[in-house]
């Protein structure tokens, strides 16, 4: 499984990214024990030894043409690799089935539904926070926007990092395909109480989602107190 070190991926895209991650940090991994090898071998190899003067070579045209083709090719192959991926995953999308305009604020986050119905996220170092809802396998637009300073959304399973920058806003997508809840934080050192921005998103079935969205927009529109009698 390719989460075997990253958290689990719940959402349409995060194997994709998961492949990207891996595909880099096994290549960098590789150069790294291949410079540090070939350097350690060099110290034994062409140590000074008694009385012997070293022998430097100077002008090892092929040599010098590897270290600079390769470098260029591993770097581009890369740069290659994340360019489709970004294309493919991190598109404007269309065809969204719902959005939920995401605020950041000093030290919490506002979840509106645009249909009366806005999540208090309030941040917490003591005990949970209340969960984002959405439902399973919908495609969820998330607009994101900063109200004081700028604070990044990012629930690592679900989605990559996105900033709520004051005065512009940013766009992503969540699609998760099972139910359960997932962890994420404020991503951007946003002052004092930047610790205490945590977030909860919980993926319920249809059903219980329905259920949950008609007891807050309830609890958001309560009956009309009756007039006074005359």
């Amino acid at each position: 499984m390719l989460s075997w070190w990253l958290p689990e991926s719940v959402s349409t895209y995060g194997p994709d990214i998961d492949r990207l991650f891996y595909a880099i940090y096994y290549v960098t991994n590789a150069v790294f024990f291949a410079v540090q090898g070939t350097l350690i071998a060099f110290l034994f190899l062409y140590r000074h030894r008694d009385d012997r003067r070293a022998t430097y070579t100077h002008g090892n045209t092929t040599l010098e043409i590897v270290w600079t083709i390769a470098p260029l090719i591993i770097v581009l192959g890369i740069a290659a690799y994340s360019f489709v991926e970004l294309q493919k995953n991190f598109q404007p999308i269309t065809g969204e089935q719902m959005t939920v305009v995401v605020s950041g604020h000093q030290f919490g986050w506002e979840y509106d539904y645009d249909n009366g119905v806005v999540v208090h996220q309030e941040g917490s170092l003591t005990s949970d926070v209340t969960p984002f809802v959405v439902p399973v396998n919908t495609l969820v637009k998330l607009q994101f926007r900063g109200t004081d300073v700028i604070h990044s959304w990012w629930v690592p399973a679900i989605s990559g990092k996105t900033d709520a920058v004051p005065g512009y806003d940013n766009f992503s997508w969540l699609k998760i395909d099972k139910a359960g809840q997932w962890r994420g934080e404020c991503a951007e050192l946003c002052g004092a109480g930047h610790a205490s921005m945590q977030i909860i998103v919980q993926a319920m079935d249809q059903s219980e989602y329905d259920a949950w969205m008609a007891k807050q927009k309830s609890a958001a529109s309560p009956s009309a107190s009756p007039s006074p009698s005359k």
